[in-house]
């Protein structure tokens, strides 16, 4: 019998779960947010921005569902878990979140990449939920994805300082088919859904408008981090049972509003750049 946490919340269909799994995203989801929760929403997005520092932005908002109970609770949203349960299965955590915002005019770019080339992670189960705090479009730099990407493997990525990119770690043109590239166009309160290997990126903010997202990071306990690379990596059980328990575990936050008091380490920080080179997964060829 459905009760009050259930009614109204939908599951994917298998028409959805068989697309994601072709072509490594999904949209076209109903909004989880409504627009009175949007406004919410950003209005305490403010009080997370007082809480940076002189010189720091909105990238610096990372993994802080470790250390605000805000950012917390829109991690654990039901209808949002209900969604990743389809994709990933029964058992699954949560481990990374962090904002992306571009201010309106502004040059900077996400280039060509991987998400899990950046990550120490092994095997290759995750899923990330992108939520569009303000509509995301064409004009205002939405994320662009290349479909079926994710089915290739993982691409070695080269390290570039000469880029307008906000990653050093990019994939090489010629690597992939740019032209087949779909724009993921949300509105607020939307989300859309993409596999840890979809080759991805975005261009400039062109608009008068800001395009703010919020990335959450979820995967299978199966799913296990390298603390060499990133010894502050901490898992928070979704849904499930954890029956490896490859990972540490975090505290959920009690204070509304938190920093963070240490920084989370990718590949990318800690200059490991050949991790994934032992991977049957890995291709060299770009």
């Amino acid at each position: 019998m459905a009760n009050a946490q259930t009614l109204g919340r939908r599951r994917l269909s298998e028409e959805q779960k068989k697309f994601y799994a072709e072509n490594g995203y999904l949209l076209g989801l109903p909004a989880i947010y409504g627009p009175a929760e949007v406004e919410r929403l950003n209005r305490e997005y403010q009080e997370l921005l007082k809480l940076l520092r002189p010189g720091e932005d909105e990238k610096e908002i990372r993994e802080w569902h470790e250390s605000s109970r805000y950012l917390y609770e829109i991690c654990v949203h039901p209808q949002i878990l209900d969604y990743v349960e389809d994709l990933l299965g029964p058992n699954y955590y949560l481990w990374a979140s962090n904002f992306f915002a571009k201010a309106p005019h502004h040059p900077s770019k996400v280039g060509w990449h991987q998400d899990a080339y950046y990550w120490p992670l092994a095997p290759h189960n995750s899923v990330t939920v992108w939520l569009a705090f303000t509509d995301s479009d064409e004009r205002n730099g939405a994320m662009q994805v290349i479909p079926g990407s994710h089915l290739g493997g993982l691409i070695k990525h080269r390290r570039s300082s000469q880029t307008d990119s906000v990653l050093t770690l990019e994939l090489e043109r010629g690597s992939f088919r740019e032209d087949a590239a779909v724009p993921l166009i949300l509105k607020a309160g939307e989300i859309s859904l993409h596999d840890d290997r979809m080759i991805h990126g975005s261009p400039a903010n062109t608009s008068d408008r800001w395009r703010t997202g919020f990335t959450i990071r979820y995967s299978g306990t199966n799913v296990k981090c390298d603390l060499s690379v990133n010894p502050h990596f901490k898992t928070y059980l979704m849904r499930g049972v954890d029956e490896f328990r490859h990972n540490p575990v975090g505290a959920v936050p009690e204070a509304r509003y938190g920093r963070l008091g240490r920084k989370h380490l990718s590949i990318e920080e800690a200059q490991k750049d050949e991790w994934h080179a032992g991977s049957k997964s890995f291709r060299r060829d770009s």
